[in-house]
């Protein structure tokens, strides 16, 4: 999706909180019922949720909000973007009535060791879901 490399922010949250040669570290605060605008993920990435959230996902290019992922505390998922990206731009909304933060931690020092994206690998405390698979 090289076109849209320079259309869409390659920032995956609203604040930087720590960044050196290897990581970097990002966390996303969206406030009830908010929404974190088009954004775009260029390198492998691990995201970590220390509090319950609730929030859908949409696609560029996508009319519904087609993603679902439910947080408890605790929750990890890593996803491998791979040397060919970047992903999909998308947005996320809160579908909580609290706000919510979780955290981006970015691997920015080496090429990703797969040529494409992977599925997401997460442990047991949340789970993502893709509404567009239900029919």
């Amino acid at each position: 999706m090289t076109d849209a490399q320079g259309t869409y922010p390659p920032t995956p949250g609203d604040k930087l909180i720590f960044e050196n040669e290897r990581v970097r570290v990002w966390s996303m605060t969206i406030p009830a019922h908010g929404m974190f605008d088009y954004h775009q993920h260029f390198h492998d990435h691990v995201i970590l949720w220390p509090e319950n959230g609730h929030v859908q996902g949409q696609e560029l290019g996508d009319d519904d909000w087609s993603l679902e992922q439910v947080a408890q505390p605790g929750y990890v998922a890593f996803k491998t973007v791979g040397s060919s990206g970047p992903l999909v731009p998308h947005r996320v909304r809160s579908l909580d009535d609290h706000a919510t933060t979780h955290y981006i931690i970015e691997l920015i020092s080496e090429e990703s060791p797969s040529a494409t994206d992977l599925p997401t690998v997460a442990n047991d405390l949340g789970k993502v879901t893709d509404l567009r698979n239900r029919y």
